[in-house]
Parts: structure tokens; C-alpha cells; sequence
């Protein structure tokens, strides 16, 4: 089979897309190790070297200084990082006499910097493996270029490539090399930390310890963290998300379907007001809420002085009680934001979508659950997960109204805890960083799989081309 000619499997996907159809490229690295020449093999080793001997100096030289850079990182750093992973460290900090008979500490390991390093080493390694197949494929395609066009391309014609024909790729680059870096790496350097006995009594030298951390969350019922707890913590986290999203969503619908009606007067009035509530700071606008929601705080002291209450209503010290209270106080903190989200989709909903529906005779009920609510789901559907994951993880509203309590006794999570609360507790005010890890972990795989689930079944996935 030649370089250019697509696959039985290739053939049937083009068959099936027609003109959308990108064949792959033929520029792989199996063509390569398997069709190239000399100098295309030779550039396994010496990276590069094949471009160079096509006159693709700069090109070349870029992939040489790669492999040098690393095979550097690698002797002075690299190698050591990697044999101090398996065991983590073990020399203690010391205390010596110097020469002059003073004594001084004398540092050991920190088992957290080589935990780091290493998985940083790894990581390292694994851009190495992906630049040694670029520069394979570079060298390879160079060598049939040269083949058919006489010569390779040169550095101009790679920018301009860049710049059309590979544009999605160049824009897309720092994009995924910063999730790379902030967001996937610290997540396995989570998920390894759940994997050692970095806790409270190990918090410089600690081990990997399997999956002890996790034996401890479900199986063990004497301890502070068991998996009942954490049975009801995820419960009450996926029951404070749905109805911080859900409430949140439908009263900010209503709301701007008032404000969006034509009868409605000072609608520019209506919306700054809910703009303006949007500009306060949330963090202020929480902190102000539990100084007034406490025993002794306004609101009690007000409803005292009306003679409406006898005793201090338990808005925040009553399990029940502050539930309710935390999602009331989060549909004040967030409904301007789906007014103002909502506004500008009922604003941009096709006119002759209800005209239609008027001259087929429906009525304002079969107008809004057949037209409104359908494309407004279809529109907002990413958002709406996107809030659930966030509510999921709302730290701010949790812990500045309540921080997680009422606690009960020899608890390591309160009542309005989530998950996210629960585990900041764990590592910050415990230093239990295993078992916050752990935490981490299964929030992660509760979000993945109710956020793909719900993705794939909307029609904003399934129909990406319009409303239907």
C-alpha cells in the first residue's frame, strides 16, 4: 500500500463523510520506520539528522537541541528524580557538629519535592518520547518531499503551514499545554498522593502505602473518615447541586421572561439592578449574610424586636435549618447571572418560530414548552453543566455561610459540607493529604461521569448544527 492510499477502514470512514472527510496523514510513524531511508533511520538516534542532510538546517537543529537538552536534564536531574521515586526518601534531618564544635541541622529528604520532581521527571519524559516521533515523521516526510517535489519544504513554507493549513493546530497549542500543566499534572500528582500515607504523622517522610487510603474511606468505620460519611456527604453535595442549579435556573427564567415582556416598564432599570448585585464582591456579600444569619445577628434581633420570634431562629446551627438557609442564600448570590444568560438567548429566539405558532393557534403554554424551553435547553445545555460542576465544587457559599457546620462530635465533616469543603478540611486543617486525595478522586469520577452522561444525551451534542 502506498503513502497516500487510505485504509479499508480509512475508505469506509470516507465513504460515509464524503466531501467533510480529512484523510489521515501518510507522514506516520510506522511508514516511517518502515519505508524510510538512511538518513530517516538514523534520525532515531540523532534527532534531526534527517531534515539537516535535506536542508532543513533550522528544523533540525531545533530537533537535535531537543534531544540534547533533555539527555542534560537527564543526568543532572532527571535520573535522580526518577530513582528517588520508588522510595520516596529516607534520610531525616540531622543535627551536626561543624569544625568549630557549633551544631546545625542538616537537611534530608522531603518526600512531597521528590513525589513532585518525579512525577515532573515523567512528565518530561513523555514530551521526549512525542519529540522523538515528530522528529521521526519530520524526517520522513522531508525524505518524500524530496522524493516528489524535488526538495524539502523550507522554514517559510512550515510557517505558512502553521498559519493555514495547520492553523486549528497552532491556535489550539497553548491552550493544551496549559491544561497540561495546571490542570492534568497537579491531578496526578493528586491521585499519587492518595496512594502513600502522607497524613498528619508523616507530614516530611512518608511511603507509598497502596491503597490503604482508600480501605481507610470505605472500610474502616472507626475512623473519622468511613464510607458512610462519605455516603452522606455525596449525597448532600449532589442534592445542594441540583437545587442550586435547577432553582437557580428556572426563577432566573421566569425573572427574565418578565423583564423580556413587552409590557414590562424600566426594564433597563430591572436589569441594572441585577447587573449592579452581579459587581458586589460574592465573598463580601457571604460573609455579610453569616454575620446576619447567626443566633445573635440582625435578622434574630429584628424579628425579636417585632415580636415575630421568642427565641433566635437556627438559620445556621440546625442541620436542617442551614440547609435551606444555604440555598436560599445561593439563589440571591446567583440569579442575576442566569437573567443576564437567559436575556440574551429569549432576545435572539427566531420571531417566526412564534409567529408560526399564533397563526397555528397555539396558546402561550404550547408556545413556551414547544419553542422557548426547547431552544433555550438546547442553548444552555454546556452552561447548565458547567453550574452543576461548579455548584459541586462551590467552596465560596459553603464555607463562608457555614464552613461545613453543625460538625458533630469527633466528625471530620459537618452537615452542609461537600465534598470540596470536606477535603479542604482534611489537608488544610488536618494535614491528612492522603485521604483529601482520596476525596479529590471520587469527586472526580462523580463529575466525569454525570457531566459526559448528561453531554451526550442533550441535543447540543447530538445536533450541533442547529436548533431543531
Amino acid at each position: 500500500m502506498s503513502a497516500t492510499t487510505l485504509s479499508p477502514r480509512a475508505a469506509r470512514k470516507a465513504r460515509r463523510l464524503g466531501a467533510d472527510y480529512i484523510p489521515p496523514s501518510p507522514y506516520t510513524l510506522k511508514n516511517a520506520l518502515t519505508k524510510g531511508d538512511v538518513w530517516t533511520k538514523l534520525s532515531i538516534l540523532v534527532f534531526g539528522l534527517g531534515n539537516i542532510m535535506r536542508k532543513q538546517i533550522v528544523k533540525g537543529l531545533l530537533l537535535f537541541a531537543g534531544e540534547v537538552l533533555f539527555i542534560l536534564f537527564m543526568i543532572f536531574s532527571g535520573a535522580y528524580n526518577l530513582s528517588m521515586l520508588p522510595s520516596l526518601g529516607d534520610r531525616e534531618q540531622v543535627q551536626v557538629k561543624d569544625a568549630d564544635g557549633f551544631l546545625h541541622f542538616e537537611a534530608g529528604d522531603n518526600s512531597v519535592v521528590l513525589l513532585l520532581y518525579g512525577v515532573a521527571t515523567i512528565a518530561i519524559c513523555l514530551v521526549f518520547v512525542a519529540w522523538w516521533v515528530m522528529s521521526i515523521r519530520s524526517a520522513y516526510k522531508a525524505q518524500c518531499e524530496a522524493k516528489t517535489e524535488g526538495h524539502a519544504s523550507t522554514l517559510v513554507d512550515d510557517l505558512k503551514a502553521l498559519l493555514n493549513q495547520r492553523a486549528s493546530a497552532t491556535l489550539m497549542f497553548l491552550p493544551i499545554l496549559g491544561i497540561l500543566t495546571f490542570t492534568v499534572l497537579p491531578l496526578i500528582f493528586m491521585i499519587s498522593m492518595a496512594f502513600t500515607n502522607y497524613d498528619h504523622n508523616h507530614l516530611v517522610l512518608f511511603d507509598w502505602d497502596g491503597f490503604a487510603a482508600f480501605k481507610e474511606v470505605f472500610f474502616n468505620s472507626s475512623s473519622t473518615v468511613n464510607g458512610k460519611l462519605f455516603l452522606s456527604v455525596l449525597s448532600w453535595t449532589l442534592v445542594w447541586a441540583f437545587f442550586a442549579t435547577f432553582l437557580n435556573f428556572f426563577f432566573g427564567l421566569f425573572l427574565a421572561m418578565i423583564l423580556n415582556r413587552r409590557t414590562t416598564r424600566g426594564k433597563n432599570v430591572w436589569r441594572a439592578i441585577f447587573s449592579m448585585s452581579i459587581a458586589v464582591p460574592q465573598f463580601v456579600s457571604l460573609l455579610v449574610m453569616s454575620q446576619m444569619l447567626q443566633p445573635d445577628g440582625a435578622i434574630n434581633r429584628l424579628l425579636k424586636n417585632w415580636g415575630l420570634i421568642e427565641t433566635s431562629l437556627p438559620f445556621l446551627t440546625d442541620a436542617t435549618w442551614a440547609r435551606v438557609t444555604v440555598i436560599i442564600v445561593n439563589l440571591w448570590v446567583g440569579i442575576p447571572y442566569t437573567i443576564m444568560q437567559v436575556t440574551g438567548i429569549l432576545q435572539n429566539i427566531p420571531v417566526d418560530l412564534y409567529e408560526a405558532a399564533r397563526i397555528d393557534g397555539a396558546n402561550w403554554w404550547q408556545t413556551f414548552t414547544k419553542i422557548t424551553m426547547p431552544y433555550i435547553f438546547f442553548v444552555l445545555t454546556p452552561y447548565l453543566i458547567t453550574t452543576f460542576t461548579g455548584n459541586v465544587n462551590n467552596f465560596n457559599v459553603i464555607f463562608l455561610l457555614t464552613k461545613g457546620d453543625p460538625t458533630p462530635t469527633d466528625a471530620s465533616a459537618g452537615k452542609t459540607d461537600l465534598l470540596i469543603t470536606w477535603l479542604y478540611k482534611l489537608t488544610v486543617d488536618k494535614n491528612d493529604y492522603n485521604l483529601g486525595a482520596v476525596i479529590g478522586i471520587l469527586t472526580f469520577i462523580v463529575l466525569a461521569i454525570v457531566s459526559l452522561i448528561t453531554y451526550r444525551s442533550s441535543g447540543s451534542y447530538k445536533n450541533e448544527e442547529g436548533f431543531r
